[in-house]
């Protein structure tokens, strides 16, 4: 049972990594790949790592996909810029010999690795331990990081609305 459930989290997750690869539209890209994310932290929660699935959904699937979808939309002028136009056969070629190459490499660790057949220990400290250390003594470390966050994110977004010259003011 448990295995049919791995084996659906992980077609699920290649499916939507693959799909945003390979579609042309950016918005729709960024969506599959936030499905992607969240197939990365049904596996940490799976594999009983319920801080780091918990810090995957709230970085990535919270934060980062909402960086990209706010400097997609603002850096866009029209519909048109959106789509990217076809790339050449001997791009596609490359990315498939680079993909190919990585994957022999995880397939090499993954058979070459001394994996435990036992399930592993319980961890020592617990998600709410965790919780109250970063909400405890933490908490500044925890705060200053999400100041330079937002400053950041703003930062992004101050230079990405900058008006720009339009083509009628570059001819004069």
């Amino acid at each position: 049972m448990m295995t049919a459930v791995l084996i659906a989290i992980l077609l699920a997750t290649l499916a939507a990594a693959a799909a945003a690869m390979s579609l042309r539209n950016l918005i729709h890209s960024v969506l599959l790949l936030i499905g992607s994310w969240l197939g990365v932290a049904a596996f940490y929660l799976m594999a009983g790592a319920e801080f780091v699935a918990f810090a995957q959904l709230l970085v990535y699937v919270g934060a980062v996909s909402m960086v990209v979808l706010f400097a997609v939309l603002l850096t866009r002028r029209s519909r048109t810029d959106i789509a990217v136009s076809p790339d050449s056969v001997s791009r596609a070629w490359s990315a498939v010999f680079a993909a190919g190459a990585v994957l022999a490499v995880l397939v090499y660790g993954v058979l070459h690795s001394a994996l435990p057949h036992s399930p592993p220990p319980r961890p020592s400290v617990t998600v709410g331990q965790l919780g109250a250390l970063l909400t405890g003594p933490h908490s500044a470390a925890l705060l200053v990081i999400g100041v330079v966050l937002t400053v950041a994110m703003l930062g992004g977004v101050v230079i990405a609305s900058t008006d720009r010259p339009s083509a009628k003011e570059d001819e004069k």
